[in-house]
């Protein structure tokens, strides 16, 4: 079980003191979360170690398996923290620990979402390389009024998180659920090295960016499709950052997707070693290795180096202001695309950094990304979207 979170930003809190020795904490095995009471045991138990330092833990009933960042603060007797579920929107809270009553101050979608179109994940497990498992969410496809073909599986949208070493939640996520209601699966990707499993699996990923994740993620795509849960010749990979990596990796050193969207995603990792933020500097040395020692691995695990492997179409998402990792990646990865021929889209965003943030843009991308699709598999979309350029693609749609 997990009681502790990666420190991305500051003031995060995974627990929270409360009057008379309790303390509030949140905890978590995978995306579903709670919130529980650590209570001092009762005396004479007969518990090993009663006394001053044991508790027990008692969860509260809620109707939330979200809490982000996490930020759990006490009020005295209650609890303030930002709460949310796979159909409910994040939303900042006041819990009651004495009764598991809740308040919602104030949500982030003032709109009541009809359940019909949401899609409600199933947290899956699946072998992956080294006789090992790793962990996902599964989101089928769902929309009330439509139904697939039933002699054709849907196609699959791989989703590889951030961080990389953070992970996937529970909570409402409106970019998945664009994709299910258009007839899309999407399998959101806890590949080794994310947080929530324990200390070992979280250390899988020591020395094996680029390796470990890749390998979880084609290992996703190829149990669904073994289970019959997505068609093996439409699968396609995202990602943003982190995941934007994987997502070229895959695309470049394995031939298991048909097509891929990278959202500010890293090309070139001695680049990133070398270029990003001090918040995250030398972070990479324990990912891949000390830098600049390990100079030749970068430049094996780097996409950019390598396109004559790629062969596969892909949409490149990219904010202009972006410091952590700059346009220069993207612009690369684009003019290696077209110098070989392969078909590609490259929208860069004004004004965005390193995750989008305006509206029109998170839009703008989403309905560029199905578009995307759309060419490259063959498929008509049944809402009308603006077309996005693509080159190469001429003679060489599904």
């Amino acid at each position: 079980e997990e009681f502790g979170h990666p420190q991305w930003v500051f003031g995060l809190s995974t627990y929270a003191f409360l009057p008379g020795g309790r303390i509030a904490t949140i905890h978590h095995r995978g995306p579903i979360q709670r919130l529980g009471i650590l209570e001092p045991a009762p005396s004479g138990s007969g518990r090993p170690g009663d006394g001053p330092a044991a508790y027990v833990l008692r969860d509260l009933e809620l109707p939330f398996t979200a809490f982000y960042p996490p930020h759990l603060r006490a009020l005295g007797d209650r609890l303030a923290l930002l709460a949310g579920g796979p159909t409910r929107p994040a939303a900042l809270v006041v819990v009651d620990p004495a009764t598991g009553g809740t308040q919602v101050l104030r949500s982030a979608e003032d709109r009541e979402l009809d359940p019909g179109y949401l899609s409600v994940p199933e947290p899956i497990e699946f072998p992956t390389e080294g006789g090992r498992t790793a962990h996902a969410l599964y989101y089928p496809p769902a929309n009330q009024d439509f139904a697939g073909p039933r002699d054709e599986r849907p196609p699959l949208v791989v989703a590889s998180h951030g961080g990389p070493t953070s992970a996937v939640t529970s909570g409402l996520h409106i970019g998945f659920q664009f994709f299910t209601s258009r007839g899309f699966a999407v399998v959101d990707v806890d590949y080794g090295g994310s947080t929530g499993y324990g200390r070992a699996y979280r250390e899988r990923l020591d020395g094996q960016w680029g390796v470990v994740d890749v390998d979880d993620c084609v290992a996703a795509a190829r149990h669904l499709a073994a289970r019959g849960l997505a068609d093996p010749d439409r699968l396609a990979i995202r990602g943003g950052s982190a995941g934007g990596y994987t997502t070229l990796c895959v695309l470049t050193f394995r031939d298991d997707f048909a097509a891929g969207a990278s959202y500010f995603g890293v090309a070139d990792a001695a680049a990133l070693a070398r270029d990003t933020h001090k918040f995250e500097s030398r972070y990479l040395d324990r990912l891949i290795g000390p830098w600049p020692q390990a100079e030749a691995l970068y430049r094996q695990r780097s996409p950019i180096h390598f396109t004559d492997r790629l062969s596969r179409p892909v949409i490149l998402l990219q904010g202009l202001e972006d410091e952590v990792v700059p346009p220069a990646q993207a612009e690369m990865m684009a003019a290696a695309l077209d110098a070989k021929g392969i078909p590609h889209a490259y929208l860069a965003f004004p004004g965005e950094q390193h995750g989008f943030r305006q509206a029109a843009h998170i839009r703008r991308a989403l309905e560029a990304e199905v578009y995307f699709y759309s060419r490259v598999f063959g498929f008509p979309l049944a809402d009308p979207v603006d077309p996005v350029p693509i080159a190469h693609l001429e003679g060489r749609e599904s």
